[in-house]
């Protein structure tokens, strides 16, 4: 019984650990990332090669993807929402809910996602096997700035790549609800340009604008750390920390989602 209640008190010592040490290191990436783009060498001409390299590499072959995919599920969401509404006589709130779900809501968390899947998570796997196969030890004893030229390129291809695919779909989505609901004529216009004014307020557009930016910061630097810092042990397998990284990344998108809907709706 000793020995169980020990094991046990081991294995919640551990797990505390390396949670204090995993999100120490996110911080520390963060800040790292941060000094580096504050540095006026990082727009130098060798420097910002690579970053603008990445940027295109990693948001360019998924733009007219996700754009294509946002505009078709935009409008099947507009179009439950419009029949919905006018089945119980809330025609009037239609389109108004239409633009508060999906392009406060949905777009931005969905954009997210999307990098972290097809962007950021597989960097942060080519950082691992870096590592692993000794490759990254190697170009360190030569004496080459790894920070800058391989991870600073990859974090920021991941923000830059979030909030770009964020900010096109939902430019879709405001011209989808509205070919939705209207058609193509300019008579609702006037209306819909109002409504627009009313829903993004000047607190709800701050508040869209620092939700989309943490979305982007939260996908770039959380799966990069997690593959660039995290060192196999007896207790722990490659599996087993990549879904640790995965359910930190999820809990910090959850947290600003739940923050922003208190600072939209309370």
């Amino acid at each position: 019984m000793g020995s169980q209640s020990s094991s046990f008190s081991l294995r919640i010592w551990r797990a505390a650990r390396d949670m204090v040490v995993a999100w120490g290191r996110i911080c520390y990436l963060g800040a790292v990332v941060g000094v580096l783009l504050l540095s006026p060498s990082t727009y130098r001409g060798h420097a910002l090669r690579p970053i603008l390299r990445r940027m295109y590499r990693d948001t360019a072959p998924i733009l007219l993807g996700f754009t294509l995919l946002a505009a078709l599920i935009c409008l099947v969401i507009t179009r439950i929402v419009v029949v919905t509404a006018l089945s119980y006589g809330l025609s009037r709130y239609a389109l108004e809910m239409v633009i508060r779900v999906l392009v406060l809501e949905l777009i931005p968390l969905t954009a997210a996602l999307f990098v972290a899947m097809r962007c950021t998570i597989p960097n942060a796997t080519e950082l691992a096997l870096m590592r692993q196969s000794g490759e990254w030890a190697a170009r360190e004893q030569r004496g080459e700035p790894l920070m800058r030229a391989e991870v600073l390129p990859r974090v920021v291809s991941g923000l830059y790549a979030s909030v770009t695919l964020a900010a096109l779909s939902c430019v879709v989505a405001l011209v989808t609800a509205y070919l939705g609901v209207y058609g193509f004529t300019w008579a609702g216009l006037p209306g819909y340009t109002r409504m627009f004014g009313q829903v993004f307020n000047p607190s709800v557009t701050l508040l869209f604008v620092l939700k989309t930016w943490l979305f982007g910061l939260a996908v770039a630097i959380i799966p990069v750390s997690t593959g660039l810092y995290a060192r196999p042990t007896h207790h722990d397998t490659r599996s087993g920390r990549e879904l640790s990284g995965l359910a930190r990344m999820f809990a910090v998108l959850l947290l600003i989602e739940l923050t922003s809907l208190m600072g939209n709706y309370y």
